[in-house]
């Protein structure tokens, strides 16, 4: 930042935007009283000296009336709350302060407009190789989402697997993000060499998600935990009780540390669960 220069707070930019566009104060409160109208609310609506109070005295409007002003600036709605600290671009890092115990699908982020990705790989990557792939990386950068639809794919969807879903513990940890290819939904019949070969689904139940091997027998379903979960099978009726989202093709998660919550208790035994 050059000294000297002093940034403009928020009032003072919504103000150079309605002088921009030759708006004046009583405009902009009949153009909210209309927008408050249409949508039936109040809220919407910014009288003379709100709006005032808004411009030069560092009065945060509401969600509604920066809408308002989004509107009728003909400003992009997520730059106007950009101003006022709210930058929706970070929501992907402040994700991480919680984490919910049940499965679900994760739509937070579907209309961020923005993405970190890497724009910079060191010449000496090589794809075939393993690497760390944070020391590959030269550069970071913000780019708009709409240049990522290349990438699009309307057969994935993607979900954030719940702390307390042990369904598939130690395959899939508690904590991770799954990649679903809702094409796949049909329960696949085979003979699996090995448990990791073995499709695993992601259902939708009556109260809630899960990620579970799975068989159908005529109208019922049956979700087949890992046995080191010791999570007890479950026989449900298909599809009026479960319904197969898809399948699992893709998963991030971490290996080095996750810790059952110290409120719960240890995983039962065998013979506790007869």
């Amino acid at each position: 930042m050059m000294a000297g220069v002093k940034l403009e707070n928020p009032g003072q930019q919504l103000r150079k935007l309605r002088e921009q566009l030759g708006l004046t104060l009583r405009d902009v409160e009949a153009a909210a009283s209309s927008i408050a109208a249409r949508h039936n609310n109040s809220e919407f609506a910014i009288n003379l000296s709100r709006l005032s109070d808004i411009e030069t005295k560092g009065v945060v409007p509401s969600i509604h009336r920066i809408y308002s002003f989004a509107t009728i600036y003909r400003q992009d709605l997520y730059e106007v709350l950009s101003w006022y600290g709210i930058d929706v671009n970070q929501m992907a890092v402040d994700m991480k302060f919680v984490e919910p115990v049940r499965s679900h699908r994760n739509q937070a982020l579907n209309r961020v407009p923005y993405a970190s990705i890497p724009v910079r790989l060191d010449p000496s990557f090589d794809f075939k190789k393993t690497c760390n792939f944070g020391r590959m990386i030269e550069k970071w950068g913000v780019v708009p989402m709409v240049y990522l639809e290349t990438f699009q794919d309307p057969r994935y969807t993607y979900a954030y697997l719940g702390m307390e879903d042990l369904t598939m513990y130690p395959i899939l940890l508690p904590g991770s993000f799954l990649q679903i290819d809702e094409s796949r939904n049909k329960v696949a019949v085979g003979m699996w060499h090995s448990e990791y070969e073995r499709p695993i689904y992601f259902v939708e139940m009556r109260e809630g998600f899960t990620c579970c091997w799975c068989s159908v027998d005529g109208d019922r379903i049956t979700l087949q935990s890992h046995p080191l979960s010791h999570v007890p099978v479950r026989i449900l009726r298909y599809p009026q009780q479960a319904e197969i989202i898809g399948q699992v093709v893709g998963v991030a998660m971490r290996l080095d540390g996750w810790r059952r919550n110290e409120h719960e208790t240890e995983l039962p035994s065998r013979s506790s669960q007869n």
